[in-house]
């Protein structure tokens, strides 16, 4: 159905795609995997004629095969009337971050009904008929509710479904889903994944899947493709693949995922196999005897934070006179306590509290009703100076660090802030230096200091967060889903530098994450949430092995797993 040949892409001077040539048969799906920056969406964006303005086609052929007809069509050359009729038709991409992907101001079903009458020419009636149908297909709970919503009263999931649905409209034969299961958790992500394989068996779709979880890759492709840089390094089915690797590149991706039968003393990264000739690293692994002598000396001293029955609402409407008339509880009623050098597990599906218990926490959501104390003191009894002190002692690294810095400011100018705001430096000199210190403590070029936020890749930019974080010198940090939306290779090095400077500085950490992987790899303790409560505690290893709810081992059992014969 699709043949690509000699596909190059510039961008400046540099090259982004060198020389891919790849084929897609009808009813096959194919897996595209690579870090961030290996080519996979520049691929998909150049067949679906979307390029950014700043890129530039140097060469290649894309040959696409009309069903119908059998005429052929290079992709490439058309006109962008012509490939306007092609999109939603033909081919039809799913993107990565539904949230931006789809208009905040119309509800979900007038956005898929606008696709439907444009590519099949019906009434709005049989519009709406074809697009609560599509919404039934996707098995979205309720489709007339769903259809009267809004992008923001929908789930992660849910909006990715409706995403779905949308480029169904026109009965593609091709469908492109670009990272679609992206920081969605364990979960959901497995109903989507369920979802397309589905799609491809019932409606003979062909589907190119574009990840860098090479787990989610092997749950839903017969075939795969590995990119590094801009170019092909390996070819072949899933089996080949995961069973025999030839590429160092590819061994590396495999190695980076924690693994989950042991707990490595340091996550392997792709540079580990670039960097060798060893084709057999040996990891060294953290022994039974080695974590309970490290948990014994945690537990054995009296807790730094302690939360008692910590509930957390939000007003959802209000009467004529400004009064909340109904609110939702994010967090029920919960108990937890942190003990000095541990690092605490907290997880759940979305929605389930993680997060507004972590920024109820450093004081960033208010609490209804019951305590939160650091070092014996109530928080909300705590004088200014008291105050002062522990939110420099107290930090929390968001999910998105490119959101939460200033693209504005330089990396300097970010880091600089904090500790001139909390006067921990006396010179402009002393500022800059420690500045600078942090910048190479995390592991980051000492030029940093004079970029830009949007000059750095995903990875680095979270390095900057930690960094920032780190200036006020920290006691506690809690990390909220920081690195879920990273490729496996980064987020091991991450995890890493996280694990070294807990180490190093002495460091507690609140680990807030969907991934139970990575979870299990970080903690020294887990708690399980769901619907604002927690539902299980205990040492990680234990739950993974024996979990105590239904709700535990579903979180367990949707961990994607590589497919090995």
């Amino acid at each position: 159905m699709l043949s690509v040949s000699n596909l190059s892409i510039k961008f400046g001077d540099s090259l982004a795609l060198q020389n891919l040539s790849f084929s897609l048969k009808k009813g096959e799906s194919l897996g595209f995997v690579g870090e961030s920056g290996s080519g996979k969406s520049i691929t998909a964006l150049a067949l679906m004629g979307l390029l950014p303005k700043n890129a530039k086609l140097v060469s290649g052929e894309a040959s696409l095969q009309i069903p119908d007809s059998g005429e052929t069509f290079n992709l490439l050359e058309i006109d962008e009337k012509t490939h306007r009729t092609f999109r939603g038709n033909h081919l039809s991409m799913v993107f990565q971050e539904p949230m931006t992907s789809l208009n905040p101001s119309m509800r979900c079903g007038k956005q898929v009904c606008e696709s439907i009458i444009l590519h099949q020419g019906v009434t709005k009636e049989k519009a709406r008929e074809a697009c609560l149908k599509l919404f039934g297909e996707m098995q979205l709970p309720n489709p007339e509710k769903v259809f009267r919503s809004y992008p923001h009263e929908l789930s992660g999931g849910q909006k990715q479904r409706v995403m779905i649905a949308m480029a169904l409209a026109g009965n593609p034969s091709i469908l492109i889903a670009d990272e679609p299961t992206t920081a969605l958790d364990v979960t959901v992500q497995k109903g989507i994944i369920l979802l397309l394989k589905k799609l491809v068996a019932n409606r003979g779709l062909s589907l190119i899947f574009i990840s860098h979880d090479l787990g989610v890759i092997s749950q839903v492709t017969n075939r795969i493709i590995v990119l590094k840089e801009g170019q092909l390094v390996e070819e072949g089915t899933c089996d080949s693949i995961f069973n025999s690797p030839k590429h160092p590149y590819t061994k590396g991706l495999l190695m980076c995922k924690p693994p989950l039968n042991v707990r490595p003393q340091k996550l392997t990264t792709v540079s580990d196999f670039i960097e060798t000739s060893d084709q057999h690293l040996e990891v060294e692994v953290i022994s039974t005897e080695q974590r309970t002598e490290q948990n014994g000396r945690i537990y054995s001293a009296s807790p730094i934070l302690e939360v008692k029955d910590v509930v957390v609402e939000y007003t959802l409407k209000r009467n004529l006179v400004g009064k909340p008339s109904k609110s939702f509880r994010a967090v029920n009623k919960v108990n937890l306590n942190l003990y000095q050098g541990e690092t605490l597990g907290l997880v759940g599906e979305s929605g389930c509290g993680k997060s507004s218990l972590g920024r109820a926490i450093i004081g960033l959501t208010q609490t209804e009703n019951g305590t939160i104390s650091y070092l014996r003191k109530e928080v909300g009894r705590m004088k200014s100076h008291e105050l002062a002190s522990f939110r420099k002692q107290v930090q929390l690294i968001f999910q998105d660090p490119y959101s939460s810095l200033n693209p504005r400011h330089t990396i300097g100018e970010a880091i600089m802030e904090p500790i001139k705001f909390h006067k921990l430096a006396k010179t402009e000199s002393e500022v800059k230096q420690k500045a600078i210190s942090l910048i190479e403590q995390v592991s980051l070029p000492t030029d940093s200091f004079y970029r830009y936020p949007h000059e750095f890749s995903g990875g680095q930019r979270q390095r900057v967060a930690i960094a920032r974080a780190l200036a006020l010198n920290p006691k506690v940090i809690i990390c909220d889903e920081m690195v879920s939306a990273l490729d496996v290779s980064v987020q091991a090095q991450i995890l890493n530098l996280l694990n070294q400077l807990k180490h190093d500085l002495g460091l507690t950490y609140i680990f807030i994450s969907h991934d139970l992987s990575v979870v299990k790899y970080m903690s020294n303790r887990v708690l399980i949430m769901k619907s604002g409560e927690l539902v299980e505690s205990g040492d990680p290893d234990e739950i993974f092995q024996n979990p105590q709810t239904e709700y535990t081992k579903n979180l367990i059992d949707s961990i994607p797993q590589i497919r090995k014969t």
